[in-house]
């Protein structure tokens, strides 16, 4: 191959002050982890040299700390989209020193092949392997995908290929990469199972289009999971009562059970004590991230097969997971962000999402993505495309959170998310609140019902207060924020008093 062998500062020395950088994975798994340091190390530079230099970044979601830490650290990142859960870059969002575009991941690469997001100037990608065949290349990639092949093809300016020998070849043969048509009238993206190949297992361009390959050896940047507890526990073995119930009375065939599981320790741990659960039969996920959990069930043939975007597990369980490779060769795909997250697939596939929420107000709309309505935690990620979509759309969540100061069910959402018109039942340690078919004060009682002893009260008299007013959601809306407005006040929203917000 008559590609130039580079290092990452050479790489990084050809980026510009202002240029758009498309970045592949999704999460820590399957991101470049060179090239983002030396450009974070030519930002400072920059800067002590009294020079401007700020990049804008666009990923399939989430990404390493390499990338989103060192880059927000030094100031270095103008405008990000489309998902974080980097502390160092929530930072920089909450504080205005980044603007970030919170985005749909359905949406993500749409946006740039209609260049709705700007052009893409440079893309870096992370392969396991990179072959010529006929004069094209084709880059196999790791462990995630997200947007790579998308920015692969649009980068104006080139790619450059991080070639990192930690990830193992036996991947090859376990992506299936599939670009959405442009508008309009696309034909049917054909997956009617959820590992039915569709497409390549590699991206093919041009041998003049890559600019360099930097060799790597690093591992991803993935965490093990925290441990399970009493709660997660519970909000399983409820979510797992709620799915065989409504396989006896027939709105879920026992033979087509297909799940999303969100991103996190939580619901890790929930999928994992369904996966514990005798009476919920074996089942298959279509998600856009597989963590350690769901990887356990697909060994012990709980999970027939799994489509994903990303394997975010630690490196110690995915370097496990190469050597045995061969037991999920067929029964597990990585794929794009925008075909793991496709709306089309999601609807005619009848996934049972379980995704997380922040808080869930007691009319059913659930916030996932901002605290107390101003600080951005990661962004709304794949949630909505699942929620809008699914067969059966459920948010789990711990009734509280901040040692109990904090009520997870509260009288109105302090940021929506998800509509009530999306979610169809809300779980907690307490039990399943069904919302399908219920008045909005039918919701109202059943979310009150799986809060916290607590503050099972102190919703009651907000409900009896603002039932006074009338209307076909009943609220107080001077009191409708009391209790966030107390925690702000005195740190606990178990102190809210109605009488100082209601004056009659």
């Amino acid at each position: 191959m008559n590609i130039p062998e580079i290092t990452a500062a050479e790489a990084a020395a050809m980026i510009n002050h202002g240029d758009w950088i498309g970045v592949g994975g999704f999460g820590p798994a399957g991101a470049p982890k060179s090239i983002t340091p030396a450009i974070a190390a030519k930002a400072r530079a920059e800067h002590e040299a009294g020079r401007p230099f700020k990049v804008n970044i666009v990923t399939g979601a989430s990404i390493g700390a390499s990338c989103d830490g060192e880059l927000a650290a030094v100031d270095a990142i103008d405008r990000r989209l489309p998902f974080s859960v980097n502390p160092e870059i929530r930072k920089a969002y909450n504080s205005g020193r980044v603007r970030y575009t919170d985005l749909n991941l359905s949406d993500n690469a749409t946006f740039l092949r209609q260049g709705i997001t700007g052009p893409v100037d440079w893309g870096i990608i992370e392969a396991c392997d990179i072959q010529e065949v006929h004069g094209r290349i084709r880059i196999y990639l790791t462990a995630g995908i997200g947007i790579a092949p998308t920015i692969t093809h649009m980068a104006r300016r080139g790619v450059f290929i991080e070639l990192n020998t930690w990830h193992s070849t036996k991947l090859i043969g376990m992506h299936d990469i599939y670009e959405i048509e442009a508008p309009w009238y696309r034909s049917p993206i054909r997956i009617t199972q959820p590992v039915e190949i569709i497409g390549m297992p590699y991206i093919e361009v041009s041998p003049e289009h890559i600019l360099g390959i930097v060799t790597t050896h690093q591992p991803d940047e993935a965490r093990s999971m925290t441990p399970a507890t009493a709660v997660t526990n519970n909000i399983g073995q409820h979510t797992a009562d709620f799915l065989v119930q409504n396989m006896r009375d027939g709105f879920i065939n026992s033979k087509k059970l297909i799940l999303q599981s969100g991103v996190g320790s939580g619901a890790n741990a929930v999928l994992g004590a369904l996966g514990n659960c005798a009476e919920v039969p074996d089942f298959n996920i279509y998600t856009e991230v597989l963590q350690e959990e769901p990887l356990r069930l697909i060994r012990e043939g709980r999970v027939v097969s799994a489509s994903t975007g990303a394997l975010t597990i630690s490196p110690e369980h995915l370097q496990e997971l190469y050597k045995d490779i061969n037991a999920f060769r067929g029964r597990l795909l990585i794929r794009p962000s925008e075909i793991s997250n496709c709306p089309e697939i999601i609807a005619r596939l009848g996934i049972c999402s379980l995704n997380t929420a922040i808080e869930v107000d007691i009319y059913g709309h659930v916030n996932s993505t901002k605290i107390s309505g101003t600080k951005m935690m990661n962004g709304v990620g794949g949630s909505a495309d699942f929620t809008c979509n699914a067969m059966l759309a459920t948010f789990t969540c711990g009734s509280t959170t901040k040692e109990g100061k904090i009520s997870s069910i509260v009288p109105f959402c302090s940021h929506v998310d998800h509509t009530e018109h999306y979610v169809d039942a809300i779980v907690t340690e307490y039990g399943v609140a069904d919302l399908r078919g219920k008045s909005a004060l039918e919701k109202a009682e059943a979310l009150i019902a799986i809060a916290h002893p607590d503050y099972r009260p102190l919703l009651k008299d907000y409900l009896k207060l603002a039932e006074r007013y009338g209307g076909h959601t009943h609220h107080v809306l001077n009191a409708a924020f009391a209790m966030h407005d107390t925690y702000r006040r005195k740190g606990d929203m178990r102190l809210t008093d109605w009488a100082e917000y209601i004056k009659e």
